[in-house]
């Protein structure tokens, strides 16, 4: 069973190329919907335009990109069947329904229009649609807010999903880990992220209670 991984608008398409390449090298099936608003965002960040008619092409070229932009950085097999695209318009597809079997679905990053979609149940493309499945099919559901500061309103939607039963991790990287590189930053929280579903990765340094840890795996 695949996980579905959702791609909204918010800034930190990054991310969601980390979580993607985690999911594929440990072995896991991915589904993935990326929203038109993220369309816009990886296009700015990035340069690449994601196309439902070549979206093989266009995911091969983004996930090989780095934090940092440069390309082929990452060496990503997407053929085959490992990876199945949605449209994020295509109510019919698959992750409607709950018959259909998935482990659960991570969205990365998740911006506060999508958060608010979910919180309501609103379903006005199939990201919401699908995490709304999730929740209701009593699955894992990750959802990596990336956005600040938080408003009120914001928040109380963030503990109506955690009500609900989602994992809320917000896209805050941290520094015990020993990050030296942007990379490294983004695949801390891509980390967290597959942490909070139960998937195994190598993605960070883990705490272990040794102290100066961190600034001892940096280079002098």
């Amino acid at each position: 069973m695949p996980w579905i991984v959702g791609v909204s608008g918010a800034s930190g398409t990054p991310y969601a190329a980390a979580v993607l390449r985690a999911l594929l090298a440990g072995g896991e099936n991915v589904d993935l919907v990326v929203s038109r608003a993220s369309r816009l965002t990886l296009l700015d960040e990035t340069g690449i335009s994601f196309r439902d008619a070549h979206w093989r092409d266009d995911l091969r070229e983004w996930l090989a990109r780095g934090a940092d932009g440069k390309p082929g950085a990452f060496d990503v097999d997407v053929s085959g069947d490992r990876v199945r695209h949605w449209s994020a318009g295509d109510l019919a597809a698959g992750p409607s329904s709950g018959s259909y079997p998935v482990k659960g679905m991570l969205i990365v990053p998740a911006s506060t229009a999508c958060v608010a979609g979910v919180a309501l149940g609103l379903s006005k493309d199939l990201l919401q649609r699908a995490a709304s499945v999730t929740l209701k099919e009593r699955r894992p559901l990750v959802v990596a807010v990336r956005e600040t500061p938080l408003n009120g309103q914001t928040l109380r939607q963030l503990v109506a999903l955690d009500d609900a039963g989602a994992s809320v991790v917000p896209a805050s990287p941290a520094f015990y880990a020993g990050a030296t590189h942007i990379q490294d930053l983004v695949d801390f929280v891509a980390g967290r992220v597959l942490d909070a579903a139960g998937v195994a990765h190598g993605l960070y340094r883990r705490w272990d209670g040794d102290l100066g840890g961190a600034a001892g795996t940096r280079a002098p």
